[in-house]
């Protein structure tokens, strides 16, 4: 695909399990492009061979993306094509990839993306929790007191919140979560689209417990329900006041009612004033 203009970047979901977790589009680019920037070659040589791809394969990981990107953006200036992929997933979503794209939009090297399996958003919709508003923290901080930081502003957040976590920290994370959000509705997704994929929801004190008497194994995803208690911050507008229930699952009717109620207001001001934002 190289030639004597500037080549592109193709940013390319790939399976978080499954292989067949693939679109056509994404095996076309793997086939066509003049190189890819894995994540860990080890692990995409075996999506590779799968599907019989013999494209050249480089490194590009969080470890050396500041070094790599420079080496790749003058592959892209002098004509080459780049697809960039993860171990799984979508690159760029607390994997390495965002150094390389702004780059490349830096140099005016077009950059686009091909969508596809994401574990986050697998999880979201596997969760039962209501996915109307949502945000995603990734992994959250190893350092006890970051993480508590994190965690104190997440509290009264009426969006759900989607966490990335190992084996190995899931129950302490389950513990820190009971003690920042209080015993809220979650699910601990695992194994997403493999043989052993496995959701476990309950309240954090239950899926605690679980994990107190079952080894956590493979990759987990927490999915946990916004706060519905917003609490009476009258300093928030009244748009944000109401998409803070909705955040937490409540309907849209039941949030204006709610919020015209505590703040004393007529239910038609409230819709009024929500409706023009």
């Amino acid at each position: 695909m190289g030639d004597n203009e500037a080549g592109k970047l193709y940013i390319c979901a790939t399976p978080i399990g499954n292989l067949e977790d693939i679109t056509l589009r994404v095996l076309r680019i793997l086939q066509e492009v003049d190189l890819i920037a894995a994540e860990d070659t080890r692990n995409s040589a075996v999506l590779l061979k799968h599907y019989d791809i013999t494209t050249p394969m480089t490194s590009y990981h969080e470890h050396n993306e500041a070094t790599k990107a420079p080496v790749l953006l003058d592959k892209l200036k002098n004509g080459a094509s780049i697809a960039l992929i993860s171990d799984g997933g979508m690159p760029c979503l607390s994997d390495p990839g965002y150094v390389l794209v702004r780059a490349c939009y830096d140099a005016g090297i077009e950059a686009t993306v091909l969508p596809g399996a994401s574990a986050g958003l697998a999880a979201l919709v596997l969760s039962g929790i209501s996915a109307r508003r949502y945000v995603f923290e990734g992994f959250v901080p190893q350092k006890a007191s970051k993480r508590d930081e994190l965690l104190a502003k997440l509290a009264h957040d009426g969006r759900a919140i989607v966490i990335y976590e190992a084996p190995h920290r899931i129950l302490d994370t389950l513990i820190d979560l009971h003690k920042a959000f209080g015993d809220r509705q979650a699910a601990a997704v695992r194994e997403i689209t493999k043989k052993f994929e496995q959701v476990n929801r309950g309240k954090l004190s239950e899926l605690a417990e679980h994990f107190t008497h079952n080894l956590p194994r493979g990759e987990f995803v927490l999915v946990i329900e916004g706060c519905i208690d917003t609490p009476l911050d009258f300093d928030m507008s009244i748009s944000e006041h109401v998409d803070g229930y909705i955040g937490g699952g409540m309907a849209e009717k039941e949030a204006i009612k709610k919020v015209a109620k505590e703040r004393g207001l007529p239910k038609r001001d409230v819709y009024q004033e929500y409706k023009i934002q």
